[in-house]
């Protein structure tokens, strides 16, 4: 028989409560970093920390190698994605992602599971903890967006016991779903406490080509650059690659230095790749290099020191609000989404595009805007899970 560790609180013996974090993806590492650090320093909590899904894979930025070189020990790996990047394999890799994790979950016995935001990978989580009666915590719930992402967020809102919320619209939408107003916290989103330590020393402090490699010309970037990021939007999968190659050549006319980074592992992945090389093949482009990943830190410093991101990413939304840098935001992937001064949405067409980067060039950064929180949610999620309760009565709205 195993026993839970014990901590000591002035005359009182208490249980360390162990908390499972699972990571799917590149963007949901960043989300969730600071918070990771908190739990794992605080005295009444253990943390499991599991890599899953693209967060295992080379061709995603491997972001599990990130997770280690952060000085977390990772409990499990889960090997949940089909090859093929389709709506089909989405389907299947969701599953295979329950089965999977069900199996975790029954060997490490965690008192509550984390799971973050709306990715197909997230809802494998959710259902699985849910079927296992292990508590569930999500992180970023409540808000709003376009695509399936916005089900599959509100889906997992439903299987959710705790609900820790960027802001105060997002908390209160979740309690307009019926959910127990006292679960219901609002933390901030952790991702804007990577963002808040970058402005205390925002200078570019490393050289991106000898550090993270890429594909592509190395140019000089001393005259100010770009950062493209794109991903497929899974309900307009059949036109990805189109809709990337429209940005693409619409960076091109503007002929600034650009940094670009691969997309997500969603339906459609396969085609905006395609676009992506099929450019690079035909134009040979002399300012664009392409990237894999890069460190959620030195990231958010590439960004910062950048003149505009164009795509359709949330950090454009989310992070690039608070650090006030002009983003372009393309098509309907972050439809609904709350958005500062800093973004000029446009649709997926190259002189649109090019159009709002002109005239972000012009006006130069912005006030920072904290939409998504203050610089603090990592320590506030983890006493959140210290000290509240882990079970919910929902509350019946029908």
């Amino acid at each position: 028989m195993t026993y839970p560790k014990i901590f000591k609180s002035g005359n009182l013996t208490l249980n360390k409560r162990k908390i499972c974090v699972v990571v799917t993806a590149r963007p949901s590492y960043s989300r969730i970093k600071t918070a990771l650090k908190a739990i794992q320093a605080h005295p009444a909590l253990e943390l499991h920390l599991v890599a899953a899904a693209s967060a295992l894979l080379d061709n995603y930025g491997r972001v599990v190698d990130t997770m280690e070189a952060d000085g977390f020990a990772v409990a499990e790996q889960v090997y949940m994605i089909l090859e093929g990047e389709n709506l089909v394999t989405s389907a299947k890799s969701t599953g295979l992602g329950i089965v999977e994790l069900s199996t975790v979950f029954d060997k490490l016995k965690p008192d509550a599971v984390v799971t973050i935001a709306d990715r197909f990978e997230t809802m494998a989580t959710a259902i699985t903890a849910s079927y296992m009666n292990i508590p569930l915590v999500h992180v970023q719930g409540g808000e709003v967006t376009g695509s399936i992402d916005e089900k599959v967020r509100h889906a997992i809102t439903k299987l959710a016991d705790l609900h820790l919320v960027s802001n105060q619209k997002a908390a209160e939408r979740v309690i307009r779903m019926g959910e127990e107003p006292s679960s219901v916290i609002v933390t901030g989103c952790p991702s804007i406490d990577i963002a808040a330590k970058v402005l205390e020393n925002p200078e570019l402090d490393f050289d991106p080509f000898e550090k993270y490699g890429g594909v592509g010309k190395t140019f000089d970037i001393s005259c100010g650059y770009l950062v493209g990021l794109q991903h497929p939007v899974t309900t307009e999968h059949e036109v990805a690659r189109r809709q990337v190659t429209e940005t693409l050549y619409a960076v091109k006319e503007i002929g600034l230095p650009t940094f670009w980074f691969w997309p997500n592992v969603d339906a459609g992945s396969d085609g905006t790749s395609r676009g992506i090389r099929s450019f690079r093949e035909i134009e040979r482009p002399e300012n664009m290099r392409f990237f894999k990943n890069m460190l959620p830190d030195d990231f958010l410093k590439l960004l910062y020191n950048s003149r505009c991101i164009i795509g359709n990413s949330s950090v454009a939304i989310r992070e690039c609000s608070f650090l006030g840098i002009p983003a372009v935001n393309i098509g309907s992937r972050e439809q609904g989404r709350e958005r500062g001064r800093n973004v000029i949405d446009v649709v997926h067409e190259r002189s649109e595009i090019s159009s709002a980067i002109r005239r972000h060039l012009s006006n130069g950064h912005y006030p920072f805007d904290p939409i998504y929180g203050n610089g603090k949610a990592g320590e506030r999620i983890a006493q959140v899970l210290a000290e509240v309760p882990l079970h919910f009565q929902k509350r019946l709205t029908y």
